[in-house]
């Protein structure tokens, strides 16, 4: 007879039945397989389910979130079943004891600009004599550009400082070498699980078929290169050497109650990103610098919804994958400790913060970043999306 345990889901865990995302993990240096959490434990899912061990038993979500919404249903009140009573002992492992990979296999990646206050905020650090902060496409389509995929990597992995070019208000040319104003951009990420075929677009009614869960997004960025690069056609080398998201997915069915309203949207949005009642998130999110909290970003202050995003995404006819990512761009909220990005935080570096005990502006080599976030889940509980954790390394040009 196989033994069999009961979890324990400690209290305000953060990872109780209201959850259960879904990521990947190994023990030492075996294979690597799908898994959901439950309080302080790794649950791996295809001994959970058996019959599911076609999907589970894998290196990644996408064949599981391939197979489309009604299954994602199914699939999850099987989970929260299985994971109610006795589960085999086997399939039990102490997070602590475990190492998280990658959860899918990142098929494409788009980086929105849906916060008004971010996108208010930079208007006026970098166009301080135009009355309106806004570009005047901004309040009309969720702007954004198409990013890097390759370079998408789970929390716990370092990332090297980047080089590139760069030229300062009183440089007489532009000269190469590591940026010197690396920043951070505080996000959440939207994972596609079942696409739609080149041709035809996904209506903002229909989101919540397609989208399968979220993660904590990292969008690194050298201002530096960035500014340089940009014009006239966006972000390129300042933004595609690193993201980096957290390793649990947190399932959009786990999210009904996180569910707000959008700020009010004016103008009316045209019909293909209008909506009876914009949706965004109730997500509070966290930022950490060397151990300290320097910000608390509120997603509920998004202008765009995930919705209209991916009706956006589409509406050109452009083919979705398993696996694409979309992210939401910088959050900010209306207060100086709600901004999400250092750039905003310290005000173009004009107004230092003191983390540890001195004055900063950009993140320096052996600079250690976390992100957190949480949202209302069912009951009262709380929704915990875990946390990515990210280390600079020096530049290695």
């Amino acid at each position: 007879m196989t033994d069999t345990i009961r979890l324990h889901v400690p209290e305000n865990s953060g990872f109780g039945m209201s959850n259960l995302p879904y990521g990947v993990y190994s023990v030492g240096d075996g294979v690597k397989r799908v898994a959901t959490r439950v309080g302080d434990n790794v649950v791996d899912l295809a001994m959970l389910l058996p019959q599911e061990e076609e999907v589970f038993a894998c290196e990644h979500l996408n064949a599981f979130m391939a197979q489309g919404y009604q299954r994602w249903v199914q699939v999850r009140e099987a989970i929260r079943s299985a994971v109610g009573g006795e589960v085999p002992a086997a399939a039990v492992h102490p997070v602590s004891q475990v190492k998280m990979h990658l959860p899918f296999v990142v098929a494409d990646y788009v980086d929105f600009y849906a916060s008004e206050n971010h996108a208010s905020n930079l208007g006026r650090l970098f166009r301080p004599d135009n009355p309106d902060p806004l570009m005047p496409n901004w309040k009309h389509l969720p702007v954004g550009y198409h990013g890097r995929s390759s370079t998408i990597v789970v929390s716990g992995v370092d990332v090297v400082r980047p080089c590139g070019q760069r030229k300062g208000p009183n440089d007489p040319a532009p000269v190469f070498g590591p940026s010197t104003r690396l920043d951070i951009e505080a996000e959440m990420g939207f994972v596609v699980g079942a696409g739609n075929e080149m041709g035809t677009c996904i209506g903002t009614d229909e989101a919540e078929q397609h989208l399968f869960g979220a993660v904590i997004f990292n969008d690194w960025s050298a201002r530096d290169i960035q500014a340089w690069e940009y014009v006239p056609l966006g972000p390129n080398l300042g933004k595609s050497f690193a993201s980096s998201i957290s390793p649990w997915v947190v399932p959009m069915l786990a999210l009904k109650q996180a569910h707000c309203a959008t700020p009010v949207q004016d103008p009316e949005p045209l019909p293909y990103l209008h909506m009876e009642e914009p949706w965004g998130l109730d997500i509070a999110l966290e930022v950490e610098w060397n151990g300290e909290v320097v910000s608390r970003p509120p997603y509920s202050t998004m202008y765009w919804s995930p919705a209209q995003m991916l009706a956006h995404t589409t509406v050109n006819g452009a083919a979705t994958r398993t696996g694409d990512v979309f992210a939401s761009g910088t959050i900010s909220g209306p207060d100086k400790n709600e901004r999400g990005a250092f750039i905003e935080l310290t005000w173009g570096g004009k107004e230092p913060i003191t983390v540890g005990g001195q004055e900063r502006t950009f993140v320096l080599d052996g600079d250690t970043i976390t992100l957190r976030a949480s949202a209302p889940g069912e009951g009262g509980e709380r929704i915990d999306f875990g946390e990515v954790t990210t280390t600079i390394r020096p530049a290695t040009c």
